[in-house]
């Protein structure tokens, strides 16, 4: 019994290391993943989607009636400022999420009073606007998310316009 005990320990040693790293690793993975596939106007830019099908979901799970936003960003060019500005009637989101895939910044349409409003996503240190509503984050890359629900697909055609409005960049001149 005893020449098991070693091997079982070993395999039981390169389990739980195995499971850490993909514990670990994981997140940051499926961020890569999620930034290539909606990144295709460009790191820092938005993109505005077209509306999820069965045969075309660039995420896991998109929902039909929501049109999706999508800025993947990369904060080592400087702060992102992100503008939004919410369709008048209808419920809109922004998300935040960084590199490890936490979510860190959340702001509806109700919350924003229906008014337009700017962020700035930043890393400790990095010289953000005087007075500027900022979000630290640790992590360089991540995506900002805006969600804007429809009443009814076949709308999306007026409603692009108006949705268009929120942009996302680099601060180029944070002073």
């Amino acid at each position: 019994m005893r020449r098991w005990l070693g091997p079982v320990l070993a395999g039981l040693i390169v389990a739980a290391a195995t499971t850490a790293a993909v514990i670990h690793f994981l997140p940051y993975s499926l961020m890569n993943v999620a930034i290539e596939r909606l990144g295709q106007g460009g790191i820092n830019r938005m993109s505005y989607g077209n509306l999820a099908t069965p045969a075309r979901q660039p995420v896991v799970r998109p929902s039909p009636d929501l049109a999706y936003s999508s800025c993947p960003y990369d904060l080592s060019a400087g702060p992102l400022a992100i503008d939004v500005t919410p369709v008048p009637g209808r419920y809109s989101s922004l998300s935040v999420f960084d590199a490890a895939t936490d979510v860190i910044f959340v702001r509806n349409d109700v919350e924003a009073g229906g008014k337009p409003y700017r962020i700035i996503v930043a890393r400790e240190g990095q010289a953000v606007p005087a007075g500027a509503e900022v979000i630290r984050t640790g992590h360089d890359k991540g995506i900002a998310l805006i969600r804007l629900l429809l009443k009814d697909p076949a709308e999306i055609g007026a409603l692009d316009a108006a949705r268009r409005q929120s942009s996302c960049r680099v601060v180029t001149n944070p002073k």
